[in-house]
């Protein structure tokens, strides 16, 4: 059952982590037990935005988690089911839809992939070496590793290619008139790039964390009532016997958050600070959907926002308080790189302890 269409179930599916929307099934971003990590951003393309319900993009993140266990095996689900069920349905929740297709960014401790879509059309690229971003637009030119059987054909018989020379999906696809977002869309996309750029070789988890806070580019949107959501940042080590590391804020603004680490282990210890409540009439599930507001905050999203008014109320207690944050981060990314450098070896007991660990340490220095 997902978040508007019920389609048929895996025989087996594999442990998840996610960021998401709490009214919706899916998630904006997540990790597999077998190191597969998924996100996705929103596009406009030539191909129509439908209302009709169908698979959101936030969905396929999860189904692609959940029954792909590598990149590879990641972007066959998401592809094969598009092509299957379709795209769409409102992304927002409000009564007036917001809809849009889907660009996704796909790793495991291997490869790595850009799979972006246009309605039930779709290209893939393999990532082979250094760095890669997306930003609400098409950026797949003419290195496609893999795509639609019937998109090139869907091309020619729209009239946005006439076959000759190479073909490029973003320059076929994309709007000839992009609206405003689009624009700024690019100017986002081209500042990613040229950070990653300037640490080509020696990109971090700190490096990444650096970029996700950078607030000129707007990556890192802090304006206009809307925030930035969660943040996430993974390390998949080429080493099967080295654990992969998740970093989740479970907050807005990763400016004023902490990146927390998570591991599978076996008896992880359920984190219910950070699990949205439920509702047993859950205006996302009544149709007409939308109709009334819930509160949906977590116990760690209200007590984040009660300290970021205060950041913003009492700017010596706000620079106190972000100090001690930063401290907190500090403290679990020197954990991990112990962990990840082999020079401890944490029971895992304390592994399956740690994510719930570091969010009652956040909690404390709230009360």
């Amino acid at each position: 059952k997902c978040t508007y269409l019920e389609i048929e179930q895996a025989e087996r599916t594999h442990a998840v982590v996610l960021s998401r929307p709490a009214w919706l099934w899916g998630a904006e971003m997540g990790a597999n037990e077998h190191g597969v990590c998924v996100g996705n951003e929103g596009v406009w393309t030539r191909e129509p935005v439908g209302e009709d319900e169908a698979l959101l993009g936030m969905d396929l993140v999860r189904l692609g988690l959940e029954r792909g266990s590598s990149a590879r095996e990641a972007v066959e689900v998401i592809t094969a089911l598009l092509e299957r069920y379709g795209q769409g349905g409102s992304c927002k929740e409000e009564p007036v839809p917001f809809v849009y297709h889907n660009t996704f960014l796909l790793a495991d401790r291997a490869e790595a992939w850009v799979l972006e879509t246009a309605g039930q059309y779709w290209a893939a690229q393999r990532i082979r070496e250094g760095s890669r971003n997306i930003s609400n637009q098409l950026s797949i030119g003419r290195e496609i590793t893999a795509e639609h059987a019937g998109l090139r054909q869907r091309a020619r018989s729209q009239g946005w290619w006439s076959g000759d020379g190479e073909f490029s999906f973003a320059e076929v696809f994309s709007l000839t008139h992009q609206p405003a977002r689009m624009e700024a869309a690019k100017a986002r996309y081209r500042a990613g790039r040229e950070l990653l750029r300037q640490h080509a070789g020696h990109i971090t988890a700190e490096t990444l964390m650096a970029i996700l806070r950078d607030k000129p580019s707007g990556i890192c949107v802090d304006s206009e009532g809307f925030r930035t959501a969660g943040s996430m940042v993974s390390v998949l080590p080429r080493d099967p016997a080295v654990p992969c590391v998740h970093f989740f804020t479970a907050t807005p603004d990763p400016s004023r958050s902490v990146f927390k680490p998570f591991v599978f282990a076996p008896g992880l210890k359920p984190v219910p600070q950070v699990i949205s409540p439920t509702f047993r009439d859950d205006p996302a599930k009544q149709i007409p959907r939308f109709r009334s507001v819930v509160d949906r905050r977590h116990q760690l999203y209200r007590r984040h926002q009660a300290a970021l008014e205060l950041m913003e109320r009492d700017e010596e207690r706000g620079q106190k308080l972000l100090e001690t944050l930063q401290e907190l981060e500090r403290q679990g990314l020197e954990g991990m790189k112990a962990l990840l450098g082999g020079t401890v070896t944490p029971r895992p007991e304390e592994l399956a302890d740690l994510f719930f660990d570091c969010v009652e340490a956040e909690m404390k220095v709230y009360m």
